[in-house]
């Protein structure tokens, strides 16, 4: 039994993201230019390494954007899935280079601890609060995002929303006392606050990629719908798998107590339809097998 849910909603989540992140990019590569020149002009290396850290960004955010893209397309024989997994494949790679970057400004920051340096502190004030409202508004744009590679890329956005407000306090700091060691101090705390984040959604994003069950409370209640029927006497082959973090797919196996006719079968599967329509799942798959069946895929003993 196959039951397909092509839904439209679906397809609009994906142009919303692709619309969010293109707004997410653009913002972003605008910026990390007017950052090189402000890092330029303020002799801030804070600065000048966050518009590298900027940098990487853009280009995972462009990364993501293009994948996403491709994720919309539409199923065909190379992909009888789709493309989804695709927008998998781009939160990966940006987890990656959002660790990489975070890893770098911590190499950056620590030696400055030991030997801190002044900066231009107007300079900086301004140019902070102009990255709180650009990197803000783009982060805005992607928290209303569901999928993956929106969650990881709005880490990315609230990095730098948080590495400017660092750089805004510093500022204000700098004005009235020369406490250059400020800077490094609050660079780091912030980056190993979204290092930690970031790791957790890759640990997400890695056990999704190997095809772990998703969400094991949902595995649980499937299972339960599944043997409520009479009819049914055991299940197995229950496989729960996501392929994009938001559009999971379920396969299974039902064994039948006794015989039945086609209208007793047609009725079951027309209730387990009904049943299983409140999990939204992308594609279903159900083998039923008639009590003296012996199933192709299992060993003798289920």
């Amino acid at each position: 039994m196959h039951s397909h849910n092509h839904s439209h909603s679906g397809a609009k989540n994906g142009e919303n993201a692709s619309t969010r992140i293109g707004w997410a990019f653009f913002l972003n590569v605008v910026f990390t230019i007017i950052e090189f020149i402000g890092g330029w002009l303020t002799n801030s290396t804070a600065i000048m390494a966050d518009a590298v850290h900027d940098l990487g960004d853009s280009l995972s955010i462009g990364t993501a954007w293009g994948l996403n893209k491709l994720g919309e397309k539409e199923a065909n024989h190379r992909f009888s899935y789709g493309y989804k997994r695709f927008s998998l494949l781009g939160a990966l790679i940006n987890s990656i280079v959002l660790i990489t970057g975070s890893v770098l400004i911590l190499i950056e920051a620590v030696p400055r601890l030991a030997q801190p340096e002044m900066p231009h502190a107007e300079g900086m004030l301004l140019l902070s609060i102009f990255g709180i409202a650009v990197n803000g508004y783009a982060a805005y744009k992607l928290s209303g995002g569901n999928t993956l590679n929106e969650k990881v890329l709005n880490w990315h956005l609230l990095e730098d929303v948080m590495g400017w407000v660092a750089v805004l306090i510093v500022s204000v700091v700098l004005m009235f006392k020369p406490w250059a060691i400020l800077d490094p101090i609050l660079s780091i705390g912030f980056t190993l606050f979204i290092l930690f984040n970031v790791a957790r959604n890759l640990k997400e994003t890695v056990f999704l990629f190997l095809q772990a069950t998703p969400d094991q409370k949902q595995m649980n209640e499937v299972q339960q719908v599944l043997m409520a029927h009479d009819e049914v006497t055991s299940i197995h082959h229950l496989h729960l798998w996501s392929l994009d973090g938001e559009q999971n797919v379920m396969t299974v196996h039902i064994q039948l107590k006794r015989n039945i006719d086609i209208q007793s079968l047609q009725t079951l599967k027309e209730n387990l339809r009904k049943q299983l329509s409140c999990f939204n799942f992308a594609h279903t798959t159900i083998e039923i097998e008639f009590a003296d069946e012996t199933c192709r895929d299992a060993p003798q003993s289920h």
